[in-house]
């Protein structure tokens, strides 16, 4: 299987915000402002569980989850990370990495389908994703 057969569901593609690229995984922002939550999805084909990765992905993926869990802790200083790879309503292989907080209006259960979804105003997407993709970028 080649990476050119990889597409993105769309239902994520209309849920999120992209911010870019790493070895593995396409790196998205969930268009929600109530909670930073980034999404990974490997760009690989007709996967739905992370044992359908080749042991090399397997690796890489769990490094690219330990880098964007870094990375949301040192700028959003969450309480606790949730990471996830729930995948009941989009089968598509794609992680969560999502900083929480003891106050946010979701604690202490999970985020998905916590109340209606608050997508960020355009100057705070791009700023964030610009801060992100920056950060991101370092790795």
């Amino acid at each position: 299987m080649t990476e050119s057969a990889f597409s993105l569901h769309p239902r994520l593609a209309a849920d999120t915000l992209p911010i870019g690229d790493l070895a593995l995984c396409q790196v998205m922002l969930m268009n929600d402002a109530r909670f930073p939550w980034i999404i990974l999805v490997p760009r690989r084909p007709d996967l739905r569980e992370i044992i359908d990765l080749a042991p090399e992905d397997q690796a890489t993926l769990l490094a690219e989850i330990t880098a964007v869990s870094r990375v949301l802790k040192r700028l959003i200083e969450p309480q606790k990370l949730n990471v996830a790879a729930i995948g009941n309503v989009v089968a598509q292989l794609h992680i969560h990495v999502v900083a929480r907080f003891e106050d946010d209006g979701a604690w202490p259960a999970p985020v998905w389908g916590h109340g209606a979804r608050e997508p960020y105003d355009d100057n705070e997407s791009s700023g964030f994703v610009a801060l992100l993709r920056r950060e991101l970028g370092h790795l």
